[in-house]
C-alpha cells in the first residue's frame, strides 16, 4: 500500500448514477465525525507526527481537510451562481506551514463540523441541471458540480485512511 495514496487516486469513469451520488454526499457528511473519532485522545507528540516520511503531521492534515473542504465548498457555490468561474487556486503546502496550522485541532473539527453540515444540505437539495454546471480551475480545467462532489468525498476518505494507516502502524489505536 501506497502511505501517500492508501486508497489510490481518485478516478471516475462511469456515469453519476442517484445511487453514486448519494453515497459521495454521505462521505462528505460523515467525515467529521470519522476525522474526530480517529484523532481523539491523541497527545501533542502523536499529533505532530508525519504519516509518512516527507508528509504532513497529523495535525497538519487536520486543518488542510477544514482548509480544502471550505474552498470546495465556495468553489461549489460560485459554479451554482455564476456562468462557468474561474476559481483561484491555493498552495496548499504553503497554507500548511502557517501559524493557523499549530492551533489545536478542535478549531479546524469543530470548522468541519458546520461546514460539512451547510454543505451537505446544500448538496442534498441540488436538482440535476444545478449539479451539471461548471467551474474552471487554471491548473486542471473544466470541473463539474457532479465530479466534485466524488472529488471530495474521495480526498476525505483518502486523509482520513493516512491518518488511520498512521495509527495502526504506531499502535495507537486498534
Amino acid at each position: 500500500m501506497d502511505p501517500k495514496y492508501p486508497i489510490g487516486k481518485f478516478a471516475f469513469n462511469g456515469n453519476i448514477t442517484e445511487k453514486i451520488l448519494e453515497q459521495w454526499i454521505q462521505d462528505i457528511e460523515e467525515l467529521p465525525c470519522l476525522v474526530r473519532e480517529a484523532v481523539q485522545d491523541l497527545n501533542e507528540e502523536q499529533l505532530d507526527t508525519p504519516y509518512r516520511k516527507g508528509g504532513w503531521t497529523i495535525r497538519q492534515v487536520v486543518h488542510h481537510l477544514a482548509d480544502s473542504h471550505l474552498n470546495a465548498y465556495i468553489r461549489i457555490k460560485l459554479a451554482l451562481t455564476e456562468e462557468n468561474p474561474t476559481i483561484k487556486p491555493y498552495n496548499e503546502a504553503q497554507w500548511a506551514k502557517l501559524p493557523d496550522y499549530r492551533l489545536p485541532i478542535d478549531v479546524s473539527l469543530s470548522l468541519l463540523d458546520s461546514l460539512h453540515r451547510r454543505w451537505t444540505h446544500l448538496l442534498k437539495n441540488l436538482k440535476p441541471n444545478e449539479l451539471e454546471k461548471n467551474f474552471y480551475h487554471p491548473d486542471s480545467g473544466k470541473h463539474s458540480v457532479y465530479l466534485c462532489i466524488g472529488t471530495y468525498s474521495w480526498h476525505g476518505r483518502h486523509h482520513l485512511a493516512q491518518i488511520i494507516n498512521l495509527l495502526l502502524t504506531k499502535g495507537w489505536k486498534s
